[in-house]
């Protein structure tokens, strides 16, 4: 800890602003990873073959439900769609494509901004080493000589410590645009795929309406229609 303290100490300014901005860097990459793994890591697949199982069975309602219960990409184009199927195909498909276009930028959000984050660090970077070397430089025209290669050594180590932090946020950053953009491209492309599929579905649903689903009786029920048969027997 003393090390790092002492690392920030000689880097001057420039580091603490670059410090600043690798907290954003984590903070945006973090985020971005939690959206990913959390809400967005939501099987399209699965969840199709879910709805399509109740739609088969007529559970409209049911489908809608668990379309509300997530707030993924896949759900809100899902609940777009479900809502509209009792308007035709036209609104279906109207919905469905107005929804998709509501969720796309979900999935690229931020991450560009980390390209920019890792030019900007750069640039600070050669900011705090380039005012180190003038400093040094500067310094050194007034010092005296038996002090001059103390104030130099002092110096050169402020410009590399802003070069290196500089350029290990650049790094950070690249690697993060790399793995979020890849996440990013496969969940549109999944996304993309979910529409096209849940409107063919839909469609298919409402030229072949299904039967509407019946409630299963229990035993109870069984016991009183049972009943009420007997007392009707026994009336006549």
């Amino acid at each position: 800890m003393q090390q790092l303290k002492e690392f920030f100490e000689q880097g001057g300014f420039f580091m603490y602003v670059n410090l600043l901005c690798s907290v954003i860097v984590v903070a945006l990459i973090v985020d971005r990873a939690l959206f990913f793994l959390g809400k967005g890591a939501v099987n399209a697949r699965a969840f199709l073959e879910q709805l399509r199982k109740l739609l088969s069975a007529g559970q409209l309602e049911k489908a809608q439900r668990v379309s509300q219960s997530s707030d993924a990409p896949v759900a809100m184009v899902a609940r777009a769609g479900l809502a509209r199927l009792k308007n035709g195909e036209a609104a279906v498909s109207t919905a469905i494509e107005e929804a998709l276009t509501d969720a796309a930028p979900e999935l690229k959000k931020r991450i560009a901004v980390l390209w920019s984050l890792a030019n900007i660090a750069t640039l600070l970077g050669l900011l705090g080493t380039i005012n180190g070397l003038i400093g040094g430089f500067a310094a050194i025209g007034k010092a005296a000589a038996d002090q001059r290669s103390t104030i130099l050594a002092t110096r050169i180590s402020e410009a590399m410590n802003n070069t290196w932090l500089g350029l290990a946020i650049a790094a950070l950053c690249m690697i993060g645009h790399l793995f979020l953009s890849a996440a990013s491209k496969n969940k549109q492309q999944e996304l993309e795929s979910f529409a096209l599929r849940l409107e063919n579905m839909l469609f298919d649903v409402i030229a072949n309406p299904p039967a509407p689903a019946v409630e299963k009786e229990g035993r109870g029920d069984r016991k009183s229609r049972r009943a009420r048969d007997v007392e009707d027997e026994d009336n006549d």
